[in-house]
């Protein structure tokens, strides 16, 4: 190895903490032992290299194939001598290395070069076809691996709607971000033929943090290397939320692709964990149930699917009041999941952020966000079951399109999560009953034989480590 290329090698190597340096090297050694051995046999002395093979055996199980391979050609396209743009035929351990160092630690332009050869093993500009077929990938291989190492925080793929479509959803809405030369995004149809050079690519991965966040996820967890590092985690630490109260009881409208687009346009304080406040599965097609569940319990995620299969909610920055004024602040949106993927924010043209109003006479009863009365970008009336997305051809508060498959839809289901932590307020107010507030009343009843009869009507307190 040359002096130039070694102080490149040494460069790459001190981007990793010492304890870093001994996981990587370890990893290396495995992958290398089975192709090394094989050389020795044949008495050769040879440097120690890794082949497709012997990546293919060790992520058999954490990974699907299709990304293997590309995780292979991103390694064989580090070139050691500055010479060649061909790919190598195996991969040495600077390669390696400098892959790690590069995908891990690296900027938009020094990950670049990997990502277009994990796209397409060709040189040049890549199509739109390529480039959509590693994002799907990408997701299908960040979904797999999560599931495989159980990391995947209390969310499983059986309590959460099939993936399958969230992965091609997800792409397309991170495909939706790639912008042409003139600064133009490309249009849907087109852009599967249309050719991408590499300054295109390099702005996409600049611009859309997801990609560089799921290679991370991908390798760390697929390889089983750097993964339990404290201060290595941070892509995955909320990439998806803790889940509490599904276990066992329903199937969410949710998928995991969603879960992870959705959780990241929230907050950040607020992105750590989800709890299951109400579903209709659970507990009934009630709007005086649902805004029993859903008040004073901090920021919500709302999502429904109308009888024609759309999915769609909304992002509650506050807690729910029942109150015939608009409340909120401009952190709320609303968003689709199906039949596409997509977050729409504040436009600041007014403040109508959310609505929560029963058993007025004078002022619309119903859940409402974004728009005006009778006029809501997503509106779930108080005759529950009946509801309405109404855009022409946008709403006002969050320039969303109309969300449901018909203007005024028919509710299928309905889902309310907390988001974050419970604020103090509601934890009190969902533990204690007037007996635990006056002990003295407690002990008169005791004494007097009486039972409390309060206790039959709580809510059961959900263990907070239920669905760990």
């Amino acid at each position: 190895m040359g002096n130039a290329e070694s102080n490149a090698y040494r460069n790459h190597l001190s981007r990793f903490l010492p304890e870093e340096q001994s996981d990587v090297d370890g990893l290396f050694d495995t992958l290398s032992g089975a192709s090394s051995s094989a050389a020795a046999k044949n008495g050769k002395a040879m440097k120690k290299t890794m082949t497709l093979e012997a990546l293919k055996a060790y992520m058999r199980e954490p990974l699907p194939e299709q990304m293997t391979v590309r995780l292979y050609n991103g390694m064989r396209s580090i070139d050691l001598t500055g010479k060649s743009s061909a790919l190598s035929d195996h991969v040495a351990k600077e390669q390696f290395v400098i892959f790690m160092s590069n995908l891990l630690k690296g900027n938009a332009d020094e990950k670049i070069t990997i990502i277009m050869r994990m796209i397409s093993t060709t040189e040049g500009p890549v199509k739109g076809k390529e480039i959509q077929e590693f994002t799907e990938d990408l997701i299908k291989s960040v979904v797999h691996v999560l599931s495989y190492r159980k990391e995947l925080k209390g969310w499983t793929l059986e309590n959460t709607r099939d993936s399958a479509g969230g992965i091609k959803a997800l792409s397309s809405q991170l495909l939706s971000e790639l912008k042409l030369a003139d600064g133009t995004k490309a249009v849907s149809p087109q852009l599967m033929e249309m050719s991408f050079d590499r300054s295109v690519i390099e702005d996409w991965v600049y611009r859309v943090p997801q990609i560089s966040a799921f290679l991370s996820v991908v390798l760390r967890q697929g390889l089983h290397v750097l993964h339990s590092l404290p201060d290595q985690t941070k892509d995955i630490v909320n990439l998806v939320p803790g889940c509490k109260g599904i276990k066992g009881r329903i199937v969410s409208l949710f998928d995991i692709p969603s879960i992870i687009y959705i959780n990241s346009h929230l907050p950040a304080e607020l992105q750590h964990k989800w709890r299951l406040l109400f579903s209709s599965k659970l507990h009934g097609e009630s709007f005086s149930q649902l805004c029993a569940h859903i008040v004073n319990k901090g920021p919500c995620v709302v999502i429904l699917k109308d009888t024609d299969g759309f999915i769609f909610g909304g992002f509650a920055s506050h807690s729910w009041e029942v109150k015939p004024q608009f409340q909120g602040d401009n952190r709320c949106f609303l968003f689709s999941v199906f039949p596409s993927l997509a977050v729409y924010t504040y436009t600041g043209y007014n403040d109508h952020y959310m609505y929560l109003n029963h058993g007025q006479q004078t002022m619309p009863n119903g859940l409402g966000m974004g728009g005006q009365h009778d006029y809501f970008g997503l509106w779930v009336d108080s005759d529950y079951g009946k509801g309405h997305s109404k855009a022409k051809p946008r709403c006002t508060t969050y320039n969303s399109p109309q969300l449901s498959a018909k203007e005024n839809f028919t509710l299928d289901a309905l889902e309310v999560w907390a988001v974050g932590d419970m604020p103090e307020s509601a934890e009190t107010k969902g533990k204690k009953s007037i007996l635990d507030v006056d002990p003295e009343a407690q002990a008169l009843l005791e004494m007097t034989g009486k039972s409390r009869h309060s206790e039959g009507l709580r809510e059961p307190i959900e263990d907070e480590d239920d669905d760990n």
